[in-house]
């Protein structure tokens, strides 16, 4: 069985992250989700894991974890044989890259694989949706409701 691990901040999930993992899991018989424990975010990890637990709840073979260390320790410590990420922009290949030859410095074992996003999630990521959040704009068509509820409950604006 090959298990695929997308690790990443997921401040908040998005409906591109959510395509990303959907199409995974549609590749590898099972897809774990980390959650990279991280300081500077607007959401708790614990928060984190649960909107995106919640956003997947509908893919049976998808779990979702917090990951406090190297994402290529969490992936041997789980059993996942691929790390998954997502490409937006050649802006984003060249961190991956970069990213991808360390860890496999660190991990022969553990490969990567990238998978573009999907156009319509193109201009999507978790930094824009907190800025537009913040301002009380709807994002509710780029996150998943349960994402748009705690935004609106972080900024007041629900």
């Amino acid at each position: 069985m090959t298990v695929a691990m997308y690790p990443g901040r997921f401040d908040p999930v998005t409906n591109g992250h959510l395509d990303i993992v959907r199409r995974a899991s549609k590749i590898y018989e099972a897809v774990i989700v980390a959650v990279a424990n991280s300081r500077s975010t607007l959401f708790t990890t614990e928060e984190r894991v649960g909107l995106f637990t919640d956003a997947v709840a509908d893919m049976p073979n998808v779990r979702v974890l917090a990951n406090s260390g190297l994402t290529v320790e969490c992936a041997r410590d789980e059993g996942a044989q691929v790390l998954v990420k997502g490409l937006r922009a050649i802006t984003d290949f060249n961190a991956e890259f970069d990213q991808a030859l360390m860890n496999r410095k660190m991990a022969p074992n553990v490969e990567s694989t990238f998978l573009m996003t999907s156009v319509e999630h193109l201009f999507v990521s978790a930094s824009r949706i907190r800025e537009l959040a913040s301002f009380g704009q709807d994002i509710s068509e780029l996150v998943p409701a349960g994402v748009a509820a705690a935004l609106d409950a972080k900024f007041g604006s629900g």
